[in-house]
């Protein structure tokens, strides 16, 4: 979660349209791509980093690109209508399609693959595994 947000509670907003920026392999040699669009929690991300880290047992670098930004409220379970906007349950990256989420360097081709797909199985999205052109 961020340090500091200017507002607690945020609007559920769009996750349609396409990125512009972060779609390229850019730090790493590998990278995981995602095709589909959706909110990746901060838990989602946290267990794709110990999969990545636990399988490279600490070879190569990792770099995460994605970080939840955004608040996401619930309201309790069974609670009426009205009484306001509820408590912030969790912290989402607004996650769409062609967007880089992981990044690998200094290993060969195949442990970063299965590093990746470790990691891939950990999101709700489909992606894609994809190199350095």
């Amino acid at each position: 979660m961020p340090r500091k947000v200017k507002y607690r509670k945020s609007h559920r907003g769009s996750r349609a349209g396409t990125p512009e920026r972060g779609t390229r392999v850019s730090y790493g040699d590998f990278g995981l791509q995602s095709i589909g669009r959706d909110w990746v929690t901060n838990n989602q991300i946290e267990a794709c980093r110990i999969a990545i880290n636990r399988f490279l047992k600490r070879k190569g670098k990792v770099w995460i690109r994605v970080f939840p930004h955004k608040s996401v409220t619930q309201r309790p379970p069974e609670t009426r209508m009205g009484k306001g906007k509820g408590a912030v349950e969790k912290w989402v990256a607004v996650v769409r399609p062609g967007i880089m989420l992981f990044e690998v360097a200094g290993v060969p081709e195949s442990q970063a693959r299965e590093a990746m797909r470790l990691a891939a199985n950990k999101l709700g999205i489909p992606t894609r595994f994809v190199a350095r052109h």
